[in-house]
């Protein structure tokens, strides 16, 4: 991947209304001279949690095919609401959710978001629901129609990518921190999907892992957008890096 991005100008914050102009950037870029598709396209949307505290105030995101984005921010600030209204876990007040091409509003539209998008939760524990690292891996091949032989050989293949081989019949809930990291990413890697959200995936992760994993973006990711309070490790696996910052992206000089 070629760091060849154009950010435009014209991001998109309003406080009541439709946004003034130069406030903020907009991270629509486009590859130079080669026709791409939209993956994700949000247009003035807005989220306010039940106790009141509004986190997306008519902010516009757009991700591009074959476009990384990184997205930094103070904790709250709602770099990850932005990334569950994509997949529909969580509904915005108001605007518009497009996704490859299509709006996405009823539970059924995200069925197809779901399975072409991977995203990386905050908590891992929230990621690995089966007794051993074997079963997380392959649970997603599976339910893609995988035979047993096609799923075992993708985790095999999955967990030699990030570091993990050796790892398949340990038990989930007794790897460390770190560990889980690992292989929350890996349920994900093996399911091969077009683009990623990753909320912070090096949390917990020493440099060893690190490198594997920014060896793994560098490689097999082609579109991804990544949470992360670790600037450096953003500029080593994105194009980009925005600041979300009272509901509005701003371009972090990098």
């Amino acid at each position: 991947m070629t760091n060849n991005h154009n950010i435009t100008s014209g991001a998109r914050h309003s406080s009541g209304g439709k946004l003034s102009s130069g406030v903020g950037h907009s991270t629509g870029a486009r590859l130079k001279d080669k026709a791409v598709d939209k993956v994700i396209d949000l247009k003035d949307v807005r989220f306010t949690y039940g106790n009141g505290k509004r986190v997306l105030d008519g902010v516009d995101f757009q991700l591009w095919q074959g476009q990384r984005i990184g997205l930094t921010g103070s904790n709250g600030s709602g770099k990850t609401t932005l990334f569950h209204v994509v997949m529909g876990l969580l509904r915005p007040q108001s605007g518009s959710v497009a996704v490859f091409g299509k709006k996405r509003s009823e539970e059924e539209d995200f069925i197809e978001v779901r399975r072409r998008i991977g995203l990386l939760f905050q908590d891992s524990d929230d990621q690995l629901f089966c007794p051993t690292v074997l079963e997380d891996v392959a649970f997603g091949p599976l339910n893609l129609g995988m035979t047993h032989a096609e799923a075992l050989q993708t985790v095999t293949r999955t967990c030699e990518m990030l570091g993990l081989a050796g790892f398949e019949h340990r038990v989930t809930h007794r790897l460390s921190g770190g560990e889980k990291r690992l292989c929350a990413l890996a349920t994900i890697a093996a399911m091969t999907p077009e683009v990623l959200l990753l909320d912070e995936p090096t949390a917990g992760l020493d440099s060893d892992s690190i490198e594997r994993i920014v060896a793994f973006l560098n490689n097999y990711s082609m579109s991804h957008v990544i949470i992360s309070h670790e600037i450096e490790f953003l500029k080593e696996v994105t194009d980009s890096i925005f600041v979300l910052r009272s509901g509005s992206f701003y371009a972090l000089d990098n």
